[in-house]
């Protein structure tokens, strides 16, 4: 498997060789297009100087005029058609047609490096081939020569040029050197994120990055670590729930088997087989209730849930609701009044169905004998309200902070049948409705629920 370093390290090398072929490339076109002309024509004037100076002058020697010149940095060769002197450094190359030592004897000049034949690159700038000259006639004592002269390119690299090329080699190699430490300090918390997203897959959820940066990756090992924590807290959540929901199915299934092993005694009394049958139906029903409100629960907990909103009369729901429930206010003997405005609302009826159940059953259930239930219905131009008020056992401000909580309860021995799950369900309701959830409560005084929804 190539590792992301290994990547960066080969893109890093085709980078600088694609970009030195490519300034290679450039400084070539403008070799061709620019310098090569403007070479040959500063090589002709310096060869027509001399061959000027040499007839004007007439230097007594001539032979030593040629050496000072070549000593000077030029490569040299004169001929008169037969056979010819070098002077200065030495030619690599020592070819030249007799044709082109003709034509520069007959008065032409000769643009050999103009007119070099490796075209493809500026190398032939380089090349110390006798073809690669200037020729330029003139004549000394009444004899005519064909002078043939270029720059000694060896001479041409002085201690600046080789300063130069030295500065840049080291700055290649020290470029290449930084960018793969970068590199590798770059991929040094992506290969700790890839080690800890490991232990994430082993549900070690208490792996946290230890990266301070102030870039895009230290953003990242921010953004993971919250995931962590939130995953970690996830995972809490879940085992708590495994653990309730063991405790709460265990619970009644005991109690039905107890119960079930005590009505094969022959020697009950009908009295006590009534009493027994009649706790066994109450454990199956809180059964089938628990098991509801997980189902709903569930069905609420995905994100992808979509409501079924459509128009209809939120108050006459609401009386309903209440006629629902008028056998257990009889029974517990709690007094019920409303006050209901006629209100038309876009929601999801059964699902807010949920939400008055648990709203009246919880005020019928922690209510007190001989209390009172109150609840209001109004509406806003931009939102629905409901109040559910009962006189009931109420709360401690502890026990307020936690009632959302799944499986809380306020005290379990006063809500012996109960869930712990209602509350959770009508938040999650009225959230899922864009509303809210709002409840006061006072110790032994009763409870304030009110409930806003917003019209869509």
């Amino acid at each position: 498997m190539k590792t992301l370093y290994s990547k960066f390290v080969v893109t890093t090398l085709l980078v600088m060789i694609g970009s030195l072929c490519i300034g290679f490339l450039a400084t070539n076109t403008y070799y061709h297009q620019v310098i090569k002309e403007k070479n040959d024509a500063k090589n002709v004037n310096i060869a027509q100087d001399i061959a000027k100076y040499i007839e004007t002058a007439k230097p007594d020697d001539l032979d030593n005029y040629f050496t000072t010149l070549g000593e000077i940095g030029y490569q040299i060769y004169v001929t008169a058609g037969d056979e010819g002197e070098f002077y200065g450094g030495k030619y690599r190359d020592k070819t030249l047609s007799f044709n082109t030592v003709d034509r520069v004897l007959d008065g032409e000049i000769y643009h050999g490096m103009r007119d070099f034949p490796k075209e493809t690159f500026m190398t032939g700038f380089f090349a110390n081939e006798l073809i690669n000259t200037i020729g330029v006639p003139f004549t000394y004592e009444n004899k005519h020569y064909a002078l043939f002269i270029r720059p000694d390119i060896r001479l041409l690299f002085s201690e600046v040029h080789t300063i130069l090329g030295g500065l840049i080699l080291v700055m290649a190699v020290l470029s290449l050197l930084a960018m793969l430490l970068f590199a590798k300090a770059l991929i040094r918390p992506i290969t700790q994120l890839t080690e800890a997203t490991h232990q994430l897959a082993h549900e070690k959820f208490d792996t946290l990055l230890d990266i301070d940066r102030a870039d895009e990756i230290g953003q990242l090992a921010v953004s993971f670590n919250v995931m962590t924590e939130k995953l970690q807290e996830n995972d809490r959540i879940r085992k708590e729930f495994i653990s309730n929901v063991s405790h709460d199915f265990q619970s009644p299934l005991l109690n039905i088997q107890g119960y079930v092993d005590l009505l094969k005694n022959p020697l009950l009394t009908d009295k006590e087989r009534q009493e027994y049958t009649t706790i066994i139906e109450l454990e199956t029903k809180r059964l089938s209730t628990l098991t509801k409100q997980l189902l709903l629960l569930t069905s609420l907990d995905q994100s992808t849930r979509l409501l079924k909103c459509e128009p209809y009369r939120l108050d006459k729901q609401l009386k309903e609701t209440v006629r629902k429930y008028r056998w257990q206010l009889e029974e517990a003997n709690v007094q019920l009044s409303y006050q209901l405005e006629p209100v038309t609302y876009d929601g999801d009826a059964g699902l807010l169905q949920n939400v008055w159940d648990n709203l009246l059953t919880n005020a019928i259930k922690y209510n007190v004998e001989g209390g009172e239930i109150h609840v209001h219905l109004q509406e806003s131009s931009t939102s629905v309200e409901v109040i559910v008020e009962d006189s009931g056992i109420g709360m401690t401000a502890d026990q307020l902070q936690k009632v959302y909580d799944r499986f809380y309860r306020a005290d379990a021995s006063r809500t012996k049948q109960g869930t712990g799950l209602g509350l959770a369900i009508v938040k999650q309701i009225a959230e899922l409705h864009g509303g809210t959830v709002q409840m006061e409560s006072v110790i032994n005084s009763g409870t304030k629920v009110r409930i806003t929804l917003p019209k869509l």
